[in-house]
């Protein structure tokens, strides 16, 4: 069997399974693109593609992980792995492991109708509200899967059972018309309903995190991305924050595209703790 997630911590994860559970033995492959951010319009066509290329690659200028990183991402290299794999014996099958996550979510949309020629053999596990056990022994309900304990997976695999007919054809349809509303991004309702969100959907919440006192950009990320309640990546997050910064609803020490380690913001026209208000002569 062939396994599919869609975060890259979770290719380490499957294979600490695989050593708990021999008979999950397969390859993992990677969605790398997070499809519940960015642009949607035109997708499937060479310019769409290319100008959701460029849309990160803008993003990732003075991140951690370098504007190249999106030539790393080549999405539908993997899906021609994928199909060669369940080309070569008509008894292998895939599985697609997902968390309640918009991005997980997200990803299976863009991928599914691409595997329509191998129903029966392309097998779903969505841990929709379903409670895991933590390091305590105490219930929880995970929205990644990297919150889930290798050998609570073996549990887990029971529940896998095939993407049905009527999947095949409504969940690509449904992603058609996100792709039509072309929105900067998709929220996870419940079960597999993503919504089109304006960009600015997170600046509210962002904006709660950011005090009077200079806070680095890192320390700002950490602090929203462990507390928000519709998690979404670092990158789109510094994006947000330095638009804030550029229309003044923020202010930002440094100057635009610099390293994200030599970023800090606060709210406008506030002298913080540390500050002294200059005196009136």
């Amino acid at each position: 069997m062939l396994h599919i997630v869609f975060n890259e911590v979770e290719v380490d994860l499957l294979k600490e399974v695989m050593q708990l559970d021999p008979s999950l033995e397969g390859p993992v492959e990677l969605i790398r693109d997070d499809y519940a951010v960015g642009p949607l319009a035109g997708l499937d066509t060479e310019e769409g593609a290319a100008s959701r290329k460029q849309w990160w690659r803008e993003l990732l200028v003075g991140s951690p992980y370098g504007a190249e990183r999106v030539d790393l991402i080549n999405d539908a290299e993997t899906v021609l792995t994928i199909t060669r794999f369940l080309d070569q014996d008509p008894e292998h099958e895939c599985f697609i492991w997902m968390g309640q996550n918009q991005h997980d979510v997200a990803g299976y949309f863009w991928l599914v109708s691409q595997l329509r020629a191998y129903q029966g053999r392309v097998m779903i596990l969505y841990m929709n509200n379903l409670p895991f056990l933590n390091e305590k022994g105490q219930l929880f309900y995970p929205a990644f899967l990297s919150e889930i304990r290798p050998a609570e997976f073996i549990k887990a695999k029971k529940l896998a059972r095939p993407v049905t007919r009527s999947e095949f054809e409504i969940d690509p349809d449904e992603w058609k018309k996100l792709c039509d509303d072309n929105g900067m991004v998709r929220w996870l309702e419940g079960g597999k309903k993503l919504i089109s969100k304006d960009i600015s959907c997170y600046d509210p919440e962002i904006r709660r995190f950011v005090g009077g006192d200079w806070q680095k950009a890192n320390r700002l990320l950490h602090q929203v991305l462990t507390r928000m309640k519709n998690r979404t990546g670092d990158v789109f997050l510094m994006s947000r924050l330095c638009s804030l910064a550029s229309t003044g609803v923020l202010e930002m020490k440094g100057e635009p595209g610099a390293p994200w380690k030599d970023l800090e913001f606060r709210q406008p026209g506030a002298f913080g703790s540390k500050e002294t208000v200059p005196a009136q002569e």
